[in-house]
């Protein structure tokens, strides 16, 4: 038996191998565990809480590690753990020197690096996945207080980066709170999967101590125990899936962010940053840098390289691809924390925001966007079928812009010579239809249909977006609660446990 003094873990050189790993194959250090540490340390406390519930192990056993834990969370998990080393297995290097191999031998009982390694991966999955989703309701809820606020801010909208239709910015945002309501959707899926408890599938047979799954899967959180044992820890479409749904995450703020980042140019001049999202220039004194939003469509970019590098790395034979999979793990980890911090960054983006809104009405209607509903008016007026009224449009605007003319100079007349051109008739329209036709405002106004930018038809779509919100940051809550009852229920266990001895 080595001396407590002297353990530095099952993994050294003298059992199955003679020599100590290259450092940087050494893979087991604490120092890379990072945020899941705290995971580890809660499935070693439902582990041995779970033993010590069963008789697997002697009561005494069980209740000198769970007072060893406690001891190592009055002095600090992570600095304990990173002082015990082992990695994932500095639970067991800290008893066995603490208390002796004959007590710290005993944590693993049933256990292996697979089930471990699992455990630590859903549980922060689950935790980036909470601080995503509260980051997503807040955001979402921010998105429909400015659409109220600005459901008369008519702007240009674009399609092949041209002037297509004026539109408002409220349109806009409710477009993106719609959006970002599918991605809380596809979290909250994903969510149904990764918390599934993996505990107790060992690394792929289970164990043949009688260990109890159920338990261990409440006393963390988890909604069940994963049903198979096999699939628990060598199934890989968990990482794929999760890589797919972050990209979609990451694409959509960065689609977001494109937006921002082109409209806050001189050229478009409709939107400006608050300064603390900027930065400047060492040469040019005069620049504001849009630094947030180049830094959102950088992690946009790098989500599709994980998308690659996790399919790559988790696929293969069953049981084939394990070290690799420390790379799709640290990747995933990442993207999850990067974006939620860049999540909780828009909603207080987006509300200050500066809004050039005369600028923006002004260009809504610079560039004949407006001339959609010119056609139907001579649809509606002149009686002339769609493709014809097409047409003729079509004509008086590339007239008008031969010519010179504004949009805003244009007349009633030039639509009657188009339409001569064509040689049909001239279909009068009066000047208060014409007027009408070519107001981007009414425009806007017009469109009440389901879903439309009209300011009574975004009033709609706020009504039923803060109603899926409340909907969504009900089923979060229920999430949130659940396991934090879950680490009230395990404390209880052990005070208890503990206390009987």
């Amino acid at each position: 038996m080595t001396k407590a003094s002297d353990y530095r873990g099952f993994r050294t050189a003298g059992a199955r191998l003679t020599e100590e790993p290259l450092a940087h194959l050494d893979f087991h250090r604490s120092s890379l565990l990072g945020e899941s540490v705290h995971a580890i340390h809660a499935f070693d406390k439902a582990h041995a809480l779970m033993l010590g519930e069963e008789g697997i192990l002697p009561r005494q056993t069980a209740v000198a590690i769970l007072k060893a834990f406690r001891a190592m969370e009055a002095e600090g998990v992570e600095k304990v753990r990173a002082e015990a080393d082992g990695g994932m297995h500095s639970g067991e290097h800290y008893l066995t020197k603490t208390l002796g191999e004959e007590i710290g031998g005993r944590l693993h009982l049933g256990r292996s690096s697979g089930d471990l390694i699992e455990v630590a991966r859903r549980i922060t999955f689950r935790n980036h996945i909470h601080r995503m989703l509260a980051a997503l309701i807040v955001l979402r809820g921010t998105l429909l207080d400015l659409a109220l606020e600005h459901r008369e801010t008519v702007m240009p909208g674009y399609t092949h980066g041209q002037h297509a239709q004026p539109t408002t910015y409220a349109h806009w945002l409710t477009m993106f709170e719609v959006v970002f309501a599918r991605d809380t959707e596809r979290l909250l899926s994903f969510y149904t999967r990764v918390n599934r408890s993996p505990a107790g599938a060992a690394i792929m047979t289970g164990s043949d101590f009688p260990l109890n799954r159920q338990r261990v899967s409440d006393l963390l959180g988890f909604d069940a125990p994963l049903s198979h044992t096999m699939d628990a820890i060598l199934s890989h479409d968990l990482e794929m899936e999760y890589a797919g749904v972050l990209a979609v995450l990451a694409q959509n703020i960065g689609r977001l962010a494109d937006d921002l980042f082109i409209w806050s140019t001189m050229e478009f001049a409709m939107v400006e940053l608050p300064d603390r999202y900027c930065g400047t220039s060492s040469i040019m004194p005069q620049k504001k840098n849009p630094d947030g939003l180049e830094d959102i469509k950088g992690v946009a970019a790098q989500s599709l390289g994980i998308v690659a590098t996790v399919m790559m790395a988790e696929k293969g034979p069953t049981g084939f691809p394990i070290m690799e999979r420390r790379n799709s793990q640290a990747i995933l980890w990442d993207m999850g924390k990067a974006l939620g911090i860049r999540l909780e960054t828009l909603s207080p983006l987006m509300r200050d925001l500066k809004i050039n809104v005369a600028h923006m009405g002004r260009r809504a209607g610079a560039n004949w966007a407006q001339v959609t509903d010119l056609a139907s008016a001579l649809v509606r007026e002149a009686g002339i079928d769609w493709r014809t009224s097409n047409q003729i449009v079509s004509v008086f605007v590339r007239r008008n812009i031969a010519a010179g003319i504004a949009p805003r100079q244009a007349t009633a007349a030039s639509v009657d010579e188009a339409a001569a051109e064509l040689g049909l008739a001239a279909p009068r329209l009066s000047e208060k239809v014409f007027t009408q036709a070519m107001d981007p405002a009414v425009f806007v106004q017009r469109r009440k249909l389901l879903g439309g930018p009209a300011p009574e038809a975004i009033s709609r779509e706020v009504a039923t977006g803060r109603s899926i919100i409340a909907a969504d940051a009900q089923v979060i809550d229920i999430a949130f609660s659940q396991i934090a009852r879950a680490t009230e229920i395990m404390e209880l266990a052990i005070s208890d446990l503990i206390g009987t001895a």
